[in-house]
């Protein structure tokens, strides 16, 4: 379909950024000029800017207009949240499975004639280690590929990994193979956020967000609930091939529900059913890139770096979630003993101990999904909807968390009665929610077009410190107690805190700033 003269809503524009340099007949030079301009455009926010874009190339393949069905923001309802709710479910098993096994380490120690309380944590958060490195290639190859390849394969990946932790034999090949698990279980994680901004539209992804982060942060609060009494009952053997099972499961609903939302790959596809139609070899995708493959791979591969350590507003972001996120794996990896130790619970109903960090995040998840597109609309007063607007719920995470990590700390250590701990795990883990949420639509709005990218370096800081905190908790908590130690994590949180003050006055500023525009 030849582009004619029209006015495109920039939310358009910025999803056919490669178009514009296929489509004018330019220099390079001129294409990345087009290119950082309509990038800046995206940046500075909002659905209500409009643009003029004339070419007079009838090769140029694009949407039948803003309203074309085949576009995934106008697909039905009913095949969008399809999508979503079956990318949920896929969602779910990954995190699931980071921390099932918790409650079955001190078996597996003993199967594997090993003592040593390093090792016993690292072959927990080994699993968050892989999220930190499967994002560099996962997002990159989303946004070159498409999102339904990439998540069949690792989808699959996922379940033969898994299946071999059940059959290890040894120590080290249950950390090798659990670290293999992470590294392909990620996908889910990192490219969902894409998905959604390919779906749904800016003042719409509050909700879906939430829906689809559910099982983010609830599945590693459900896995040990199930893990406990899976082991006890059948061996730890069986934390694994539960889960290989429902993969399996989900792997094949996949194959055959599922359905490709990346743009790029959607009009390719239609240039070339045109190709074939019409007998014209030279029409063309309005997104297709005058960038050699070659060149297209080095620039995926390397994008998620140059935004988490060449973005200010991405790195620092991203390194408060990651300190989050590292105290949530601490708990994981310490609550079972702390629990058994101080208040007697058997193995069998430890895993119940985790229901509280799940309850808040149930709890934080729907307030945020209650307020977070509301508050939006707000602030935007029907004018530019900006990213920033979406930082403000960030204050109340900012504050539960220190408060749940002194509550959960002091009353475990003079052995309070255990629901007073186990409070504190729900102001926790609401906290994380709404530092988890509110900076991960952030970067969707911000970066609507490599959203898969900005959550890919999001995720790799993130996963570091859910992979290397955890390490620190016992000598941690050996040294200090559970209330001073609790409290050092509860001082460290309240002094990253400042930075959301700077990042809601000055984000825009920052984040719009010719020095910090990334060629992507």
């Amino acid at each position: 379909m030849a582009l004619d003269n029209k006015t495109t809503d920039i939310e358009h524009i910025t999803s056919s950024l490669p178009s514009l340099g296929a489509s004018c007949n330019s220099s390079q030079d001129d294409e990345r000029d087009v290119e950082k301009a309509l990038s800046t455009l995206e940046e500075k926010g909002g659905t209500t800017t409009t643009v003029e874009t004339t070419t007079d190339d009838s090769n140029v393949v694009d949407w039948d207009g803003p309203n074309d069905p085949e576009n995934p923001l106008n697909w039905p309802a009913r095949r969008k949240w399809t999508n979503v709710a079956l990318l949920s479910f896929i969602t779910l098993l990954t995190p699931f499975g980071s921390s099932m096994f918790a409650p079955a380490v001190p078996q597996v120690m003993k199967d594997f004639h090993s003592n040593s309380e390093d090792l016993a944590s690292f072959s927990v958060s080994v699993y968050v280690l892989g999220y930190a490195f499967g994002p560099l290639v996962i997002a990159p190859m989303s946004e070159l590929y498409g999102r339904l390849p990439v998540y069949h394969t690792n989808t699959f990946l996922f379940m033969v990994f898994t299946f071999a932790c059940g059959k290890s034999t040894n120590l080290s090949m249950l950390i090798v193979f659990r670290f293999m698990a992470g590294l392909v279980g990620c996908c889910p994680l990192t490219v969902g956020s894409g998905s959604i901004a390919d779906t749904f539209r800016q003042d719409q992804r509050g909700k879906v967000m939430s829906i689809w982060t559910f099982p983010i942060l609830f599945g590693p609060s459900l896995g040990p609930i199930v893990g406990s009494y899976l082991s006890e009952a059948a061996g730890w053997q069986w934390d694994f091939y539960l889960l290989t099972i429902c993969t399996a499961a989900m792997f094949a609903v996949a194959l055959i529900v599922q359905r490709e939302t990346y743009p790029p790959i959607l009009l390719e596809r239609k240039a070339k059913r045109l190709r074939k139609e019409t007998g014209n070899d030279k029409l063309r995708s309005a997104l297709q890139s005058s960038r050699t493959a070659s060149q297209l791979f080095f620039l995926s591969v390397i994008r998620p770096t140059k935004m988490l350590f060449l973005s200010p507003i991405i790195f620092c972001l991203s390194l408060y979630i990651a300190v989050v996120y590292g105290y949530l794996y601490l708990l994981f990896t310490t609550m079972t003993s702390i629990f058994r130790d101080q208040y007697g619970i058997s193995a069998s109903n430890v895993g119940l101990v985790f229901l509280g960090i799940g309850l808040g995040q149930f709890i934080g998840l729907l307030l945020f999904g209650a307020y977070s597109d509301k508050l939006l609309k707000k602030l935007a007063k029907g004018g530019e909807m900006k990213p920033e607007y979406r930082l403000p719920l960030l204050w109340p995470g900012a504050i539960a968390v220190p408060i749940g990590l002194l509550v959960y700390g002091w009353t475990a250590q003079y052995k309070v009665h255990w629901i007073v701990p186990i409070l504190g795990t729900v102001l926790l883990g609401g906290g994380m929610v709404g530092t988890f949420m509110s900076l991960s639509i952030y970067l969707v709005d911000a970066y609507t077009l490599y959203a898969a990218s900005a959550m890919a370096a999001n995720t790799v800081l993130r996963s570091l410190g859910g992979a290397f905190l955890p390490l620190a908790g016992p000598a941690m908590y050996n040294s200090l107690g559970l209330g001073w130690g609790n409290s050092l994590l509860a001082f460290i949180s309240l002094g990253m805190s400042p930075m959301i003050w700077v990042f809601l006055k000055y984000g825009e500023r920052i984040r719009t700033h010719p020095k910090f525009q990334l060629n992507l």
